[in-house]
């Protein structure tokens, strides 16, 4: 099968790639992430993703437009918060990506993060791949998310402490107590 893997980053793909690699697939990667701020920090995560896919004999196909004002507008105004808004924009335009390249499917490195909502990203990859008409494929990653935080700091990947958008920024810094 033909799969398009979207990467929210190079070092949350590492262990992603090596399982579904394990399972038979060999995904073409895909950099889709208009929420990361600032331009400077998504530069650096788009430049690691492409690192990482040639250290790991990836293909990737970037999208390298910074849509930052359309995020922020949406994310501002979702209905069912930010981060959903932000999932949901990632992976229809992944899946629809797929379909119009003729993959047969795909799936995300999202599911990794044991910080991410991953049933709340599984259930829009469902809603998505129905309504573009294109498969989505599950697996829970986050077993793996130590093995992946290796295979990066062996690979010297940049690591980016916080999930990408301004407002995962603020929270890093102003915790509730």
């Amino acid at each position: 099968m033909k799969m398009l893997l979207h990467m929210c980053c190079g070092p949350c793909s590492a262990f992603p790639l090596k399982k579904l690699r394990e399972m038979g697939y060999e995904p073409t990667g895909y950099f889709f992430n208009p929420n990361i701020h600032p331009y400077k920090e998504f530069m650096h995560r788009l430049e690691t993703a492409k690192e990482f896919a040639d250290k790991m004999n990836l293909e990737i196909i970037t999208d390298n437009n910074y849509t930052l004002e359309e995020f922020l507008r949406s994310a501002l105004n979702a209905a069912n918060g930010r981060c959903s808004m932000c999932y949901e924009l990632r992976l229809r335009q992944a899946a629809r990506f797929a379909k119009e390249n003729s993959y047969d499917c795909f799936t995300t490195s999202l599911l990794v993060s044991p910080y991410q909502k991953h049933e709340v990203i599984t259930e829009i990859a469902k809603k998505v791949a129905e309504e573009e008409n294109i498969a989505f494929v599950y697996e829970d990653f986050r077993p793996g998310w130590y093995d992946g935080v290796k295979i990066s700091r062996d690979l010297e990947l940049y690591r980016q402490p916080y999930c990408g958008c301004i407002f995962s920024e603020k929270e890093r810094y102003c915790k509730a107590k």
